[in-house]
């Protein structure tokens, strides 16, 4: 199989949920069976928060660029990072080497119009909003995002997701954000915050919903296994 190179660290738990999720995926009887990754875990990657909301961080693209390089040197053949933020900055990633990149939201976006979703409801960081990372690839497919009236409690969910917090402090509020967004209209819900894909237990079953991870997911264990 075929290796794929991780830009990882943002956050680090969402990085590791990544792995298992592709471990998870592929029914292995040994260890020769699972999809070989080179993880670069690297939480020191600059702030997308401080950078995009904030307007006062340090640009991410540089080191995710030298990531992009060290992943390549080390054997990846292919690039992965589990950040729907970071995308924003992909452009950086891209132009780094010449390995192909496994762009978590075009994926995401075309798995959401062949689920037949319209109104997506955005449980992302607001940096998402503010940067339009989505804005292209749902233009593409025909999909209009809805993000909430007032996302500055989402955000403190994520910072608290990064704090170490767990669903069991959390999940009632992103119960609450989840059906916020489904007042306004959402029919699907995409979770576009991969620290927030380790909270999806908390959703409501009653609406359908994507998450980007899992897209990710699936492009990097049909890559390595092509």
């Amino acid at each position: 199989m075929k290796t794929v190179g991780i830009l990882g660290g943002m956050g680090p738990e969402a990085t590791i949920l990544l792995m298992q999720k592709v471990m998870a995926a592929v029914p292995a009887r040994d260890d020769a069976d699972h999809v070989p990754l080179i993880v670069h875990q690297n939480p020191q990657v600059p702030s997308r928060i401080k950078a995009l909301i904030e307007g006062t961080g340090e640009d991410p693209g540089p080191t995710l660029a030298r990531m992009a390089r060290d992943l390549q040197a080390a054997g990846a053949q292919a690039l992965a990072m589990p950040c729907n933020t970071a995308h924003h900055y992909a452009p950086a990633v891209t132009d780094a080497t010449p390995l192909p990149f496994l762009d978590m939201l075009d994926l995401t976006a075309a798995s959401l119009a062949q689920q037949g979703a319209r109104r997506v409801g955005m449980l992302a960081s607001p940096a998402t909003r503010l940067a339009g990372v989505f804005d292209a690839p749902f233009a593409t497919h025909g999909l209009t995002p809805v993000f909430l009236t007032d996302d500055a409690d989402l955000l403190d969910i994520i910072r608290a997701v990064k704090a170490g917090q767990g669903i069991a402090t959390l999940g009632h509020r992103l119960t609450a954000e989840a059906g916020a967004l489904v007042a306004q209209g959402a029919d699907h819900l995409l979770v576009a915050c991969t620290e927030l894909s380790l909270m999806t237990t908390a959703l409501p079953e009653s609406v359908p919903h994507t998450d980007s991870l899992d897209c990710l997911t699936g492009a990097i264990v049909d890559f390595a296994k092509a």
